[in-house]
């Protein structure tokens, strides 16, 4: 039996398990893991989001159905300062805060974005990744205060940490539906929530909502806690760990040097 044989039969044994809803359409949604990892080694994962489009009635005319996929780190406010160059150096001048921003945020779609979305449902949502950042305002005297969160999503863009991939959700006969969201070696420890949207004439038809527990696990879990709780120690075994490896160093020099 084939990948997506297995596939049809394992979402399909989910679909007749589940109640009827009011809903015309429904997600009924799978995730290949729902829970990340960070080791030493840890050098990014990938996610595998699939799912069905659960109905009470046949197929509606029109427009196929669209399907897009987002998900959202942990999100925290970001200071964002702007740079003029006075008297031949770069300094700072402006700075405003942006209150929220996602730490990593990837925008999966089944067509062109602007295609199966109108601005409107854009902005209820929060899908796209300008209205996944909240600004509430910037003080009076400052210039082009939309810039700064616009340097926000740039910054994170060159870094693979907020990304649109349209025409990256694949959907089978308006019913099936999947797609694998890449994650970066980088990621900020916490929950990351996954939302579906089903679209139909730029409308959310629905929406489904599931966490992806990122976490730091083993030695990297031990001294992301004491570097938090117990301060003071983390920074008397960072200096023995750094005064031991400068000796370590020395002494092999040292001893290459004789030999």
């Amino acid at each position: 039996m084939g990948g997506i044989d297995v596939l049809r039969w394992f979402i399909a044994l989910v679909f007749m398990t589940l109640p009827a809803h009011a809903a015309d359409e429904q997600v009924v949604l799978g995730l290949s893991q729902d829970r990340v990892a960070i080791t030493a080694d840890f050098d990014g994962s990938e996610i595998l989001i699939f799912g069905a489009v659960k109905r009470e009635a046949p197929i509606p005319p029109g427009p196929p159905l669209e399907v897009i996929v987002a998900v959202a780190g942990p999100s925290e406010p970001v200071m964002v300062r702007r740079k003029e160059k006075k008297f031949g150096i770069w300094v700072n001048t402006d700075s405003v805060l942006v209150d929220s921003a996602p730490s990593f945020y990837a925008v999966a779609t089944s067509a062109p974005f602007t295609d199966i979305i109108t601005d409107t449902e854009d902005l209820r949502y929060r899908i796209s990744i300008r209205r996944a950042i909240r600004s509430v305002g910037a003080a009076m005297h400052i210039r082009e205060a939309q810039n700064f969160a616009r340097a926000v999503v740039r910054i994170r863009e060159d870094e693979g940490l907020y990304s649109i991939r349209e025409n990256t959700v694949a959907v089978d006969e308006q019913t099936l539906f999947r797609t694998s969201i890449e994650m970066p070696a980088d990621l900020t420890e916490g929950d990351y929530l996954t939302r579906i949207f089903l679209m139909r004439n730029g409308e959310v038809i629905s929406q489904f909502e599931t966490v992806i527990d990122v976490r730091k696990v083993g030695l990297e879990r031990f001294l992301y806690n004491m570097s938090r709780q117990q301060p003071v120690w983390y920074g008397l075994m960072s200096l023995v760990i750094a005064i031991a490896a400068g000796w370590g160093a020395s002494t092999a020099f040292r001893l290459l040097r004789e030999n």
